[in-house]
């Protein structure tokens, strides 16, 4: 599989499929057991710092600390990456704003709501200017204003030539934004084209290609008839 450069590809898949576990070992946390993966020209394997500092990553777990406000997260993300200080204040102020967190930057994480902690997450993924975007399920979890907002950031960072790599069971969104999708079942590829080609809605090849819903009647829901 290989995605190119400013390439938006959302990499799909049922629960248990390997989507956490292949985005885990493109950004260093897992070694793979075996072949070759590079990123931005980098091998995960026998090059994991050059990886990471290239990438930006919105992981499953988000990676927060309950005892930091919003804002700190991303002051302390800047000097990591070589960023000033006043560089890292400039860009988190834009950053807050749009994300909607602006009101919301000295709130301690314990106290955020699951939007809020998602999108600080993504700030922090975003900060540094990464070459390339790993995103667990972004649009999980926050409303449709931030959605959209970060629909619309998406495109224009990969007009720009950053590369994102999202995960994703919403379908509808993914239809709109992906320049790219990958199915995956059982760990392996089962498509890979753009969203062109596919021979019909990507909800009907998803649930031809990966995963059937379920049709289980359960005759005791309802109301009875009074």
């Amino acid at each position: 599989m290989e995605v190119e450069t400013g390439a938006i590809c959302a990499f799909l898949g049922p629960n248990g499929a390997g989507k956490s576990t292949t985005v885990k070992m493109l950004t260093g946390l897992l070694k793979p057991t075996s072949g070759d993966a590079l990123v931005a020209g980098h091998n995960v394997a026998s090059e994991p710092l050059a990886v990471k500092r290239i990438i930006g990553v919105l992981p499953e777990n988000l990676g927060l600390f309950d005892a930091l406000t919003v804002e700190e997260h991303l002051y302390l993300s800047g000097p990591i990456y070589s960023l000033s200080r006043a560089e890292t204040r400039s860009r988190t102020d834009q950053l807050l704003r749009a994300l909607a967190l602006e009101n919301g930057r000295s709130t301690f994480i314990e106290h955020c709501s699951y939007g809020m902690r998602k999108k600080t997450a993504l700030a922090m993924a975003l900060l540094h200017n990464p070459r390339v975007l790993f995103l667990d399920e972004p649009f999980e979890g926050i409303d449709p204003v931030t959605s959209k907002t970060l629909r619309g950031l998406l495109t224009k960072v990969a007009a720009r030539g950053v590369t994102v790599f999202l995960t994703s069971h919403i379908l509808p969104i993914v239809e709109r934004l992906a320049t790219q999708i990958v199915m995956i079942r059982e760990g392996r590829a089962v498509w890979n084209s753009r969203p062109d080609e596919l021979p019909k809605s990507l909800e009907d090849v998803y649930f031809d290609l990966v995963e059937w819903p379920i049709e289980e009647d359960l005759p005791w829901l309802g109301c009875s008839p009074s």
